[in-house]
């Protein structure tokens, strides 16, 4: 899959995590609030190989829900024609997480697999609904599906109906398949693009009650805007189009909404301590994210050049 699509699902996950909580209960029927815990481990597993150098593998989720029964949760964005090949990636994946966090007890060795899903971004005719494992061992076989959800299924009642906000970047998929004919006709462009100012105005409208912050709709937005520059690359007046109406907002809709947003928060909680705790996560987030510079973080969290570039050399972890 394109690095661009992989690294804006891996960025939405981590940086805005309780937007998966729509995604999983969609996908497995589950029956979060939202205010669950969501705590992430690495990507990063080593495939043992008998005969070669061990084969690092990376996965785009690997990640635990605790509800009433905490349950581990493994997804794979993919873009890319269903060959078999992603079937046995995903397996092979799944091993891998199972036995990192295995348990050995008198010699019994309990492996326990995450739930797992893919995110398919492009819909082929040869894309399933479901993956399947079916593992036959010497005390019997043991099969399960593993569900797929197809983005371009969704409409934009569908996604802000269900809350389903991950997706946004995504969205521009689904038009895929028209870009030129809206690169040549500025009729059907000019519906594109109201489309996509009347997704700015719902997300306007979220931000307003209070179910998304402003952190979460700044990155919504500028994610469509890498995704759609990358995937309307040859088509140059859908590409300038739809992405200057996406990465317009933020230019007006900067951090500093987010300052003064957790600025309020703590003065109402009477947490001046907070407020600080609040702006050095901000600037961490944004020093993660790599498109801004040291003065420029300073200037949209309030801090001091010399704090940001403090938080720029801590240790990650």
């Amino acid at each position: 899959m394109a690095t661009i699509y992989d690294g804006a699902f891996r960025t939405i996950l981590n940086d805005c995590r309780q937007l998966i909580i729509p995604v999983i209960n969609e996908i497995f029927g589950e029956n979060y609030t939202g205010k669950e815990e969501i705590r992430f481990f690495p990507n990063e597993h080593f495939l043992n190989q008998m005969d070669e150098a061990d084969k690092e593998r990376i996965t785009d989720t690997n990640f635990t829900v605790f509800g009433k029964v905490p349950k581990k949760y493994h997804i794979e964005c993919e873009s890319s024609l269903p060959d078999g090949k992603i079937t046995i990636r995903l397996f092979e994946y799944d091993a891998q997480i199972a036995l990192d966090e295995g348990e050995v007890t008198e010699e019994t060795l309990t492996v326990t697999f995450p739930n797992t899903a893919v995110l398919y971004l492009r819909t082929y005719k040869k894309t399933p609904d479901k993956m399947k494992y079916v593992i036959i061992t010497p005390g019997g076989t043991v099969q399960y599906d593993v569900p797929i959800m197809k983005v371009q299924a969704y409409s934009l009642d569908d996604i802000f109906g269900k809350g389903l906000l991950m997706l946004i970047p995504f969205y521009i998929f689904s038009h895929e398949k028209n870009f030129a004919e809206y690169n040549g006709n500025e009729q059907k462009l000019a519906e594109l693009k109201a489309e996509y100012r009347k997704i700015l105005e719902r997300l306007d409208g979220l931000e307003e009650q209070g179910v998304i912050g402003a952190f979460d709709k700044r990155t919504i937005i500028e994610l469509s805007g890498d995704v759609i520059k990358e995937i309307a690359q040859k088509y140059e007046n859908v590409q300038k189009g739809v992405g200057d109406i996406m990465s317009g907002p933020l230019i007006e809709t900067t951090a500093r909404t987010i300052l003064n947003q957790g600025i309020s928060q703590g003065i109402s909680q009477g947490l001046s301590q907070g407020i600080n705790q609040n702006q050095k996560e901000t600037a961490l987030r944004m020093l993660k994210r790599g498109k801004m510079t040291v003065e420029e973080i300073a200037e949209d969290t309030g801090l001091s050049v010399e704090e940001v570039e403090q938080l720029a050399v801590l240790p990650t972890v």
